[in-house]
């Protein structure tokens, strides 16, 4: 017994010895840069004159004064960010999601030409987001887009759409772009799951005449749930903190500003780096709440399964 706790205390401070250098790096990188923020958001810094600002506590959060509210939180145009995140987050990771696990299921069916289907469904994440953002944004110009082109020759539209430029359209725009570059993502992961479910589920539920949507409802989606799971939190979180992409298409517009474009704005366009701050570790709490609800979801579920 002494013997097994002393080589697990050894490994132990192995793993921590290993561990050092990259804790270090993310200090350094991460956590400095996250508590220089959350103390610019205190103050009412300006990049007009970094040295010169003082303490005011909570008010770039929320604040009361002379009969009204103000601050970032009651900030109409934060509040329309947030809604346009959490729109673009939901929609765009239900697509992925589903139309993820429709290619991957087709992809681990075999046929000719297999292995070139799924290089070839690689090539929208590969390319750079900014890329992607831009070469987009060419194809649904209102003028010159081969989008609205070839809408016009089929005879869906009548004349060309403002895809960018609408209110309505510009944030869909943005969602179906995401979807695909980002859906790829997804099935390469269900894919991956795909894979690893034993094939003799599939031979048993066909000698017992079990209809196959019946087996893929109520055996490979379970089988393949934990890496759903893990596909769907990452492309989440990544959705809620979308920069490049709406910024590239779209710019600060109201009708698609998403949390961090705001911050954005507020840091770069209007140089105010106590309230860019403050909206930005607005961000960063938004994540990390939805990724410690992920971890206590896991954490209950594994529970659960040990009982």
């Amino acid at each position: 017994m002494l013997k097994e706790r002393s080589i697990s205390a050894g490994r132990k401070r192995a793993a921590w010895l290993f561990l050092a250098p990259m804790l270090v790096v993310l200090v350094v990188v991460a956590a400095w840069p996250l508590v220089r923020t959350i103390y610019f958001s205190l103050t009412n810094a300006t990049l007009v004159d970094m040295g010169r600002y003082s303490f005011v506590g909570l008010s770039n959060y929320l604040a009361y004064d002379n009969g009204r509210w103000y601050g970032v939180l009651t900030d109409p145009q934060w509040l329309a960010s947030l809604r346009n995140t959490l729109i673009f987050a939901v929609a765009s990771v239900s697509l992925e999601t589903i139309l993820g696990v429709l290619i991957a299921v087709l992809l681990d069916a075999s046929f000719p030409g297999r292995g070139m289907m799924r290089a070839a469904m690689l090539v929208p994440w590969a390319i750079p987001t900014v890329v992607s953002a831009k070469m987009w944004g060419w194809m649904l110009n209102d003028q010159f887009g081969v989008v609205n082109d070839a809408l016009m020759k089929l005879g869906l539209i009548a004349a060309p759409v403002a895809w960018l430029a609408d209110p309505t359209l510009s944030l869909v725009s943005v969602i179906l772009v995401d979807v695909w570059k980002s859906t790829p993502f997804v099935a390469l992961l269900a894919l991956a799951a795909l894979q690893m479910v034993p094939k003799d589920c599939y031979e048993a539920a066909r000698v017992d005449g079990i209809h196959p949507l019946r087996v893929f409802f109520q055996a490979t989606l379970p089988l393949i749930g934990p890496a759903l799971a893990v596909a769907v939190i990452f492309r989440l979180l990544d959705a809620m903190r979308m920069f490049d992409l709406v910024y590239v298409m779209t710019g600060a517009t109201d009708s698609t500003m998403t949390l961090s474009v705001f911050a954005r704005r507020e840091l770069v366009d209007f140089q105010d780096v106590g309230y860019g701050s403050a909206a930005s570790t607005l961000v960063f709490f938004i994540i990390a709440l939805l990724t410690a609800l992920y971890v206590m979801a896991v954490r209950l579920d594994l529970d659960g399964r040990r009982r």
